[in-house]
């Protein structure tokens, strides 16, 4: 992709970008958890206000894509709403996200990071691994949707 490349940081203009991005995938392939609406809905309280940050890829002047951190614990951290719009997907994108978003978790002092998705998303999954994420075993009720879970250690990354 020739055009240029930058990652944002959360801002309340950029908020409305965190749910059109998210909001189709995850309609279309499963149905939004009311996790989901108030991730959607409330960002800056449900996720950035507990500890977690939202960055954004803006490629030219389009933002193309997202990924958010939610804190779990202290240490600990779970990638959640990685989304890249269609007419940017195949150019590279979620694994920019997925290198920065990584990177801020150490940043914030994380040591563990998990991810929770389904097999339907073999591409992401795909990537997940090549991002360093492997697999472990879900535990039950966690999503309604996620069949997957996977780690990465990010405390000697």
């Amino acid at each position: 992709m020739s055009t240029k490349v930058e990652i944002l940081e959360f801002t309340k203009d950029l908020s409305p970008f965190f749910k059109e991005i998210n909001l189709p995938w995850v309609e279309g392939l499963f149905s939004v958890e009311p996790v989901d609406q108030a991730q959607f809905d409330h960002p800056e309280e449900v996720i950035i206000g507990k500890g977690g940050t939202i960055i954004f890829v803006k490629i030219g002047e389009n933002i193309a894509g997202t990924v958010a951190l939610q804190k779990v614990e202290d240490g600990v951290f779970e990638m959640i709403k990685m989304g890249v719009k269609p007419e940017f997907q195949g150019h590279g994108l979620g694994r920019v996200l997925g290198e920065t978003i990584i990177e801020r978790a150490k940043e914030l002092g994380g040591h563990k990071l998990v991810l929770y998705s389904n097999t339907k998303l073999k591409t992401a999954l795909n990537l997940y691994e090549k991002l360093g994420f492997q697999s472990v075993v879900p535990e039950d009720g966690k999503y309604c949707r996620c069949d997957v879970k996977m780690e990465m250690d990010i405390g000697s990354r």
